[in-house]
Parts: structure tokens; C-alpha cells; sequence
């Protein structure tokens, strides 16, 4: 079961990169409502689609016309699980921050800046190493 086509390396890492600076200003400010904007962001790609989602239309129409052509692909499945994975996070964050539990919005943003940084800084998916092992795990009927 796939999750869509194949997407640009690239782009998931130029995501990754923005998704850095968007969770590190957060947790520099407490400025939740733009934590709650990342949400949104993550909720669009993973439960939409990474074609749809904001910095995939960034890359699209602004990164990937200034760079060589590349024919490597990545599997969309890993990523959009990536993605919602960012989205729990974020979403426990926001919640956390606006009730009032800012420790609880404060370690939940710092996971999914974790995270994102690994991606943005080594190429290092740690949602997708998490599908992955999922499917070894309990792998799905189909296969």
C-alpha cells in the first residue's frame, strides 16, 4: 500500500530545515499559536498528503527549480508517517502550552525539534527509521 508517488529527497529535508527553526523559535518564545501552525503543517502531510503540504509547496515552486535535476526518490509512506508522528507532538505541545502546562508543551516541542533537526542537520529521518521498523516488526497482511 503505497502513500502516494515517490517524492525528492530534497525536499523532505528542505521541510526539515524549516520544521527546525519553526519548533526552535517556539520553544525560544512559548509563542504557541505558531506551534499550533506547525501542527496544521504536519497534519497536512500526513494525514492529506506531502504534495499538498505547505513546505512541500515551497520546495516545489521555489528550491527545486534552482537545483540540478534528480532522478533518486523516496518512498511517501515513511515520510507522511514521519509527519503525523511530528503532528502528535506538536499537537501535545500546543495543547500543553495553551492550557497552561507549558513543561508538557516545552518537551513535547523539544522532541519534534529532535527530531527535525536530525533530519534537517544529518539526513536522519528518525519517523521514518520508526516506520520501518514497524513494518519489520509486525509486517502488514498484503505482503
Amino acid at each position: 500500500m503505497s502513500a502516494g508517488p515517490a517524492v525528492d529527497p530534497r525536499g523532505p529535508r528542505f521541510a526539515a530545515v524549516i520544521t527546525t527553526v519553526v519548533l526552535a523559535v517556539v520553544l525560544i518564545t512559548g509563542w504557541w499559536p505558531l506551534l499550533a501552525v506547525q501542527t496544521v503543517v504536519f497534519a497536512i502531510g500526513a494525514f492529506i498528503g506531502l504534495r499538498p503540504a505547505p513546505y512541500s509547496l515551497l520546495y516545489r515552486y521555489l528550491v527545486a527549480p534552482r537545483l540540478a535535476p534528480t532522478s533518486e526518490r523516496e518512498d511517501a509512506a515513511p515520510l507522511r508517517f514521519a509527519q503525523a508522528v511530528g503532528f502528535v507532538f506538536a499537537l501535545v505541545g500546543t495543547v500543553g502550552y495553551a492550557t497552561g502546562v507549558t513543561a508538557l508543551g516545552i518537551v513535547a516541542t523539544a522532541f519534534a525539534l529532535f527530531a527535525a533537526f536530525l533530519n534537517a542537520a544529518f539526513n536522519f529521518c528518525l519517523g521514518c527509521e520508526m516506520y520501518l521498523l514497524i513494518r519489520r516488526v509486525a509486517p502488514s497482511q498484503a505482503s
